[in-house]
């Protein structure tokens, strides 16, 4: 008698056996309810600030709902014209500390992180492994020594001993080093040099554009890093012109206690002190897109 035997024709796929037919996966379950509990704690926090800030002195302290009032435009006059426009200069020291910071800061931790991944010079472990512990050192550990410094070049209280502290920053280089590897092709840069291009050229030429997604991600990184930094102006600065937002709004809490009027200016201060972060995100993430685009052209 002849064995008969079922062959399977090349190319088909054979169907998935599921061990357990009658029982209902779990883990996208668990993980969206998950997902959906911590965009809950980080979200209400924040709708509460929007609706808080719609609300009179009154209906603030006496009421506790998700209900908006009525005040809006009331407490935007308010805020806008406190101490002969305080929050508008605080507001502007915010955009100089945060904008030009980030931009340096950008354009420091790509030149140092394209020099780190496509060079070869000595010392340059030791190099990558101190800015490692650069990242893992907290920065609030810093901010002593960093005044201690400034004092002693004179800075202390001025702009510059806001801005230069956040100039270099380890994990933007860390970044920058790991998308120069990945990003920029090593055959391109020779090609380039057989051409009698420089280092400059090929960098500003041809490495630049390359790292463009990832400037924006360390620029944003950066920009919201130093946007919402409260304890190195909070120890640098003693002239309240130079207050950035958060070390203004800080002040008007801490007045708070004698006048409660001010507690509804620092909260539709906090409102509307986000706005400028989630305009740049929406401004700034069609470039992840398009590199997630070119990354799946590539592949």
């Amino acid at each position: 008698m002849s064995t008969m035997t079922n062959v399977i024709p090349a190319g088909t796929r054979r169907p998935k056996r599921h061990l357990h037919p009658g029982r209902p996966r779990r883990g996208p379950v668990v993980a969206t309810t998950v997902l959906i509990l911590g965009a809950l704690y980080c979200l209400v926090p924040v709708a509460w600030v929007l609706v808080a800030s719609t609300k009179s002195n009154s209906a603030l302290f006496t009421t506790f709902t998700f209900v908006p009032g009525a005040s809006l435009f009331d407490n935007l006059a308010d805020l806008f014209t406190y101490g002969g426009g305080s929050f508008g200069l605080w507001a502007m020291n915010s955009v100089i500390y945060a904008g030009g910071g980030a931009v340096a800061s950008t354009l420091i931790s790509t030149m140092a992180g394209y020099a780190l991944a496509k060079y070869d010079f000595p010392g340059r472990q030791v190099w990558f492994y101190a800015i490692l512990a650069g990242v893992l050192l907290p920065g609030i550990t810093l901010a002593i020594p960093q005044y201690l410094l400034m004092a002693k070049l004179g800075l202390a209280g001025s702009y510059w001993s806001v801005l230069l502290p956040s100039l270099i920053s380890p994990f933007g280089i860390f970044l920058a080093r790991v998308y120069a590897q990945s990003a920029i092709p090593t055959d391109m840069m020779e090609a380039a040099r057989i051409d009698g291009a420089g280092d400059a050229r090929i960098f500003t030429s041809i490495a630049l554009p390359m790292m463009v997604p990832g400037m924006v991600t360390i620029f944003l990184l950066q920009f919201v890093g130093i946007w919402n930094n409260f304890l190195l102006p909070f120890i640098m600065l003693s002239d309240e012109s130079k207050y950035p937002l958060t070390v203004g709004l800080f002040t008007l809490l801490s007045k708070g206690s004698g006048t409660p009027s001010l507690y509804s200016l620092a909260i539709i201060g906090s409102a509307v002190s986000i706005i400028p972060l989630i305009v740049m995100m929406l401004v700034l993430q069609r470039y992840w897109r398009l590199d997630l685009v070119s990354g799946g052209l590539k592949g």
